[in-house]
């Protein structure tokens, strides 16, 4: 049998039809964005760099004034207590030298930190929360796995880029500008040598780099793909383990594995090439170095300290300049995770407040539906609809699948906004109002409801967290969860599992349920809010409802017409247009759409 691959497989491959590049130029003005916050901390940071490269280089220094003057001791032209003095100075200054560097090192790794928490912690927040604010539809349209991937190694790579910047490019810069000018003091030649070499080295690694970037992008972008997957499996493992196709998951799995594998291997091949580049270009600098170093000692133009000076300092220049390889590669590495990471702040909310938007504050519950159109892509959900809905009315919305029941419901919440005309509330458009203001002042029991992986009792007080324990209690009893509650091992602190795995359907629309009561709203939507429950606790809840939907304007959506029966009104669907509407009593009797469902139902079923 031919397994049908997964639609990412296509995705793979479309990825690979295009080049991409880094955008250097918005990924470092949006990283600057953050670090202009923290800039004398950052400026700081650099500055106690380029001083202790300076340190660094006096050590060095130390070691060729033992040498020369130990020479002329050798020839007699110091004496033996003077040289002894020198030595004594010598070694005080180290010890100075020294404790400079330690401690310059621990005020370097310390501020650093202080810089790194910063920076995540603001990138962080402002991502979160950029990604949290935006519309249904951005995270309709978006995997979970690769919203979570992107802003891990995004934050990773922030504290990266910093720690690089500090650790690995700055440091070589400083040291050349240091042995630079203390090289020319000596000698011009070596001075020469070690710049263009480094120069060299560090153009070098800028081309590799730019050669590798599309490589690292088409790895990332294929490390993404295959864990928004991942998450996508585990999120519907219960599918998996239903249907037994364990099997196929783990073939196609293989493929994504082999895709991120091909791509990791493509990109760490250049690596071949950076090595073998850097020693060569440094194997040069140094044979140069030699001959014209020691061609200056042979003519007398420099001492033997001068001699072991130069080849220290460019000993010293060897590390940074390897820490500057291993810092370009991080870099860019930073630079494309962070892409990824910055490309959703150029996502905009399509759902957008007012500038002087204010909250709401429903007193009546009034709902109308003027004159609405609304079109999802090419495909048209509503036209011109118009529905008047009376404070405290109970409304029953009615229809097949896809008549734009639910739409109106998204619609109401502002999770999409209408073409033309207007949804008002107690007479006012509700565009006027903050959307979570909105969405707070308003009640849903879902079809399908989704819990935090945390207690049971911490979920249903989500919908009103200043509720006190005797109020969620009451919503506990009058969901009918009290008599679930007391079978459970932990009782209302049982954790109930990621998306409330633990917990059958029918338990899970009793939460929903309780979320409801709780929340006390003065416009309460019910979408099939029984349909997982058996019969006997349906109507057990039923008569429930009843009383919490007394005082409360309501929105019923339901397929099951016995649940509807005492509505004030029934509105009958099609197509997002109103062909029938009455109470039941009337619509029964009339030949239509409505009492066609109606005898379906008597029947078992409805299509």
């Amino acid at each position: 049998m031919q397994v049908a691959l997964h639609p990412c497989i296509e995705i793979i491959k479309m990825k690979t039809r295009h080049r991409e590049k880094i955008n250097f130029k918005y990924n470092i003005s949006e990283y600057w964005g953050f670090l202009k916050n923290h800039k004398l901390l950052f400026y700081t940071l650099l500055g106690l760099g380029f001083l202790l490269a300076g340190v660094s280089v006096i050590e060095k220094f130390l070691f060729k004034k033992i040498i020369d003057d130990g020479t002329l001791f050798s020839g007699g032209n110091i004496t033996r207590e003077s040289f002894i003095e020198i030595l004594i100075l010598i070694f005080i200054i180290f010890i100075i030298v020294r404790t400079l560097l330690i401690l310059g090192d621990w005020v370097k790794v310390h501020l650093l930190v202080k810089l790194d928490t910063r920076l995540t912690l603001n990138l962080k927040k402002k991502y979160f929360g950029h990604i949290l604010g935006l519309d249904h539809n951005f995270h309709t349209t978006h995997k979970t796995g690769s919203l979570i991937s992107r802003l891990s190694r995004g934050t990773g790579a922030i504290e990266s880029l910093t720690d690089n910047l500090a650790f690995n490019l700055t440091p070589l810069i400083f040291n050349l500008i240091v042995v630079g000018f203390s090289l020319a003091f000596f000698s011009l030649t070596p001075a020469i040598i070690i710049i263009i070499t480094s120069v060299i080295f560090i153009l070098y690694n800028y081309i590799m780099q730019q050669i590798q970037q599309e490589s690292k992008l088409d790895y990332i972008k294929k490390t993404d793909i295959e864990k928004g997957f991942v998450g996508d499996i585990f999120t519907n493992i219960d599918s998996i383990k239903y249907f037994g196709k364990e099997n196929i998951i783990k073939r196609i799995y293989s493929k994504f594995n082999n895709s991120t594998k091909d791509a990791d291997v493509r990109y760490g091949n250049y690596y071949r090439w950076s090595d073998s580049g850097q020693v060569a270009i440094l194997g040069m600098g140094t044979l140069m170095l030699i001959y014209f170093s020691l061609m200056d000692f042979l003519e007398g133009r420099i001492t033997i300290g001068t001699l072991v000076f130069i080849y220290t300092v460019y000993g010293h220049l060897i590390g940074p300049m390897f820490m500057f390889a291993h810092g370009m590669r991080g870099f860019y590495r930073s630079m494309a995770d962070l892409q990824d990471l910055f490309e959703y702040s150029k996502f905009k909310n399509e759902i957008k407040d007012k500038p002087n938007a204010k909250e709401i504050d429903i007193k009546k519950g009034a709902v109308e539906f003027r004159n609405i159109d609304f079109s999802y892509g090419k495909r048209k959900l509503l036209k011109n609809f118009s529905l008047k809905i009376k404070p405290n009315e109970k409304i029953a919305l009615v229809g097949h699948s896809g008549c734009g029941k639910t739409t109106l419901v998204n619609l109401l919440n502002r999770l999409y906004d209408v073409n033309s005309g207007k949804i008002l509330i107690d007479g006012k458009d509700i565009r006027d109002f903050k959307q979570e203001s909105l969405r707070g002042e308003t009640g849903i029991v879902p079809q399908e409801c989704i819990l935090f992986d945390d207690t049971l009792y911490n979920n249903i007080k989500f919908a009103n967290p200043k509720a006190s324990r005797k109020e969620v209690g009451n919503a506990i009893k009058f969901a009918q969860l009290d008599k679930i509650i007391k079978n459970f091992p932990d009782g209302e602190k049982t954790i109930v599992g990621e998306r409330g795995v633990k917990l059958s359907g029918g338990e899970k629309q009793r939460v929903s349920i309780a979320r409801a009561i709780l929340a006390n709203k003065k416009i309460l939507v019910l979408d099939e809010a029984t349909s997982s429950l058996d019969s006997e606790t349906e109507h057990e809840i039923q008569k429930g409802l009843q009383k919490l939907l007394i005082g409360r304007t309501s929105i019923i959506i339901a397929h099951r017409l016995s649940t509807i029966m005492s509505a004030d009104r029934i509105i009958v669907m099609r197509n997002g247009r109103i062909i029938q509407q009455g109470n039941h009593s009337e619509l029964i009797k009339q030949k239509g759409e409505y009492n066609k469902l109606w005898n379906l139902q008597k029947g078992g079923y409805i299509k």
